[in-house]
């Protein structure tokens, strides 16, 4: 009997499910809100919100639960998916002076975190500073595999789109 684990693909069954997961956020906003209170993994794990999340994931595979924590509460942030550009890209874009929207000293130091409750709040602010408009699927691809491949990756795509930031 083979694992599967999770991937957050396009178009994949845990993609499917947590997009379900998000809009249903927008019926039930007080769901959202206490999402948005949390200031900590641990405080995202009580909630019955992420709950509901966890048990649609495990359906389609292995669960990372602090993973999938810092999924849900970040998600939780996002108010509109912006499908065009992974979550590096945009913030390497999109000041109208044509400058990056999250500062390369920002995004360094966003690269060199490793723990997850760091980069709970820290993502937290970078989905603040890009006004609540991401990609859902790369965010939730990125900090649920929050790994060197994945800094490696997204150094790449930010600093090919925002080449006065090096």
């Amino acid at each position: 009997m083979s694992t599967i684990y999770l991937d957050f693909k396009n178009g994949s069954p845990e993609m499917q499910a947590l997009a379900v997961w998000w809009k249903a956020l927008d019926d039930n906003r007080g769901d959202r809100a206490e999402l948005r209170r949390c200031s900590t993994l641990m405080e995202v794990v009580f909630t019955p919100a992420y709950h509901r999340l966890r048990f649609a994931m495990l359906k389609c595979g292995i669960v990372n639960d602090n993973a999938l924590a810092l999924v849900a509460g970040l998600a939780a942030r996002v108010q509109r998916d912006i499908p065009e550009n992974t979550l590096a890209e945009q913030m390497a874009t999109g000041k109208a002076d044509g400058s990056a929207r999250v500062s390369g000293l920002r995004f360094r130091r966003l690269l060199k975190v490793k723990e997850a409750d760091v980069l709970f709040s820290a993502m937290g602010r970078i989905v603040a500073l890009l006004g609540g408009a991401v990609n859902l699927q790369s965010l939730a691809n990125s900090v649920y595999f929050w790994n060197d491949r994945t800094r490696k990756q997204w150094a790449f795509e930010y600093y090919s789109k925002s080449p006065s930031e090096l």
